[in-house]
């Protein structure tokens, strides 16, 4: 009965039309929720390289290249395991189908050999009934059938025969009448069969069909699967390989990082010179000596404004970095503004061009002293210019272009690097131009 349930049910065409409709809503839905995913997860990536491209910035961009290729490709490790497991399921679906599917065709010729064994008993039970019938015709054509109630009355001498006569004629009629209802419930049984029979060979038929696609289905699976366990094993190879040469690398990290703090050291102690030139300038000026040359103080009605233009995208904050490799803790003194290459930057104040050189870590660096103004004195610095649009000795209006933003020095991709120094102490940019 389970079987002809299953036949019966594949055979329903609401039914079928059903299930595959609810089967494609639940597979664009699922495709919808997986694509929202793997977009998020994409982000959430691009993110966090951008986050160790900060974190890394100032070491030699060769080691910043290997760590950022040797965390790109661990990234990667979930996705293959992921896509290796999918595959591995649609391997498995498709395996089980392939069962189901055998399991139905099973079935289905077992009832098709039952229905054709059936139908061969009720052939018989025809042939048996019309050859009856053919008797009863036969008999009736020589006038052999039972005699009707008139002739049974003349016919008969006695009371006592003509009910001996009544019922022999009686059983001939009721055998007759029997004869012609089982030929036509025989009948009708044969033509049923027939009908199932020929329903079952469309099942059958179609489903040796489906298990050709079933077995293209699995091969094509089982191709995606060993495919992805490859990638997947060679992501992990590849890993591996990296995080050991890194390691054995080490050292040149830190060595790197010495030589950045050097330089970061070396430009605080060159601001720290403007800041104590702009000092004495000023004293010199309220003591009514000349004191040294420096920008006089500009007074209360001057702001900082950003290098470019907004909306502002901070890439790396201002603030203390853990260094991803060593774990050593330093200071970014700016802030990373995002800013494709070649985009002007302006002076963020009206000032004087102090220094327009190569910084080791920044590179092509620009540092303009903005001189005293509401009784402090202000520096600005301006790293990994593409190019220079100034020189240094010379007098900028606020907003004028100073250079373009580039990628020099020790860092990965275009950014606008932007410091602020107030008596010698930096600052934190956003809380001036942001």
């Amino acid at each position: 009965m389970r079987t002809v349930r299953k036949i019966s049910a594949l055979l329903t065409g609401a039914a079928i039309f059903a299930a595959s409709a609810a089967a494609a809503y639940s597979h664009t839905a699922a495709f919808a929720a997986n694509r929202n995913d793997l977009v998020q997860r994409q982000q959430q990536e691009q993110q966090r390289i951008q986050k160790l491209r900060s974190e890394l910035e100032g070491v030699d961009v060769d080691l910043q290249k290997a760590f950022l290729d040797l965390e790109q490709t661990r990234a990667k490790i979930p996705e293959a395991e992921k896509a290796l497991a999918d595959a591995q399921g649609e391997l498995s679906a498709a395996e089980r189908e392939a069962e189901e599917n055998a399991a139905l065709l099973t079935a289905a010729e077992k009832e098709l050999s039952q229905i054709s064994a059936e139908k061969e008993k009720s052939g018989a039970q025809v042939r048996k009934s019309v050859k009856s019938l053919g008797e009863f015709a036969r008999a009736a054509y020589r006038g052999d059938t039972a005699p009707s109630a008139v002739e049974l009355v003349l016919g008969s001498g006695t009371a006592a025969e003509f009910m001996n006569a009544y019922r022999i004629s009686s059983a001939i009629t009721r055998t007759q009448t029997n004869a012609l209802t089982a030929h036509a419930q025989e009948n009708a049984s044969a033509k049923n069969k027939e009908a199932r029979q020929d329903a079952v060979r469309q099942t059958v038929a179609r489903l040796k069909a489906d298990a050709d696609e079933i077995v293209t289905k699995k091969h094509r699976a089982k191709t995606e699967a060993e495919s992805r366990r490859a990638d997947l094993q060679s992501l992990e190879n590849k890993y591996d390989s990296d995080a050991k040469s890194l390691q054995a690398r080490k050292a040149e990290f830190s060595a790197s990082i010495a030589r950045a703090q050097a330089e970061q050291q070396s430009i605080a102690a060159e601001i720290a010179a403007i800041d104590a030139s702009n000092r004495r300038a000023a004293a010199g000026r309220n003591t009514g000596g000349g004191g040294e040359a420096a920008v006089a103080d500009t007074g209360a009605g001057s702001f900082l404004k950003s290098p470019i233009p907004p909306p502002l995208h901070v890439n790396s904050p201002m603030g203390y970095r853990i260094h991803p490799v060593t774990g050593e803790r330093r200071l970014h003194a700016g802030v990373d503004l995002r800013s494709a290459c070649g985009q002007v930057q302006r002076a963020a104040a009206a000032g004087t061009v102090v220094r327009t050189s190569w910084y080791g870590t920044g590179g092509n660096a620009i540092i303009i002293n903005h001189g005293m103004i509401n009784g402090s004195s202000w520096v600005t610095v301006y790293l990994h210019l593409s190019a220079y649009r100034v020189s240094v000795g010379q007098h900028v209006q606020q907003g004028q272009v100073i250079g373009l933003t580039g990628a020099t020095g020790r860092v990965t991709g275009c950014h606008v690097h932007f410091e602020v120094h107030r008596n010698g102490v930096v600052q934190n940019p956003m809380s001036y131009i942001g």
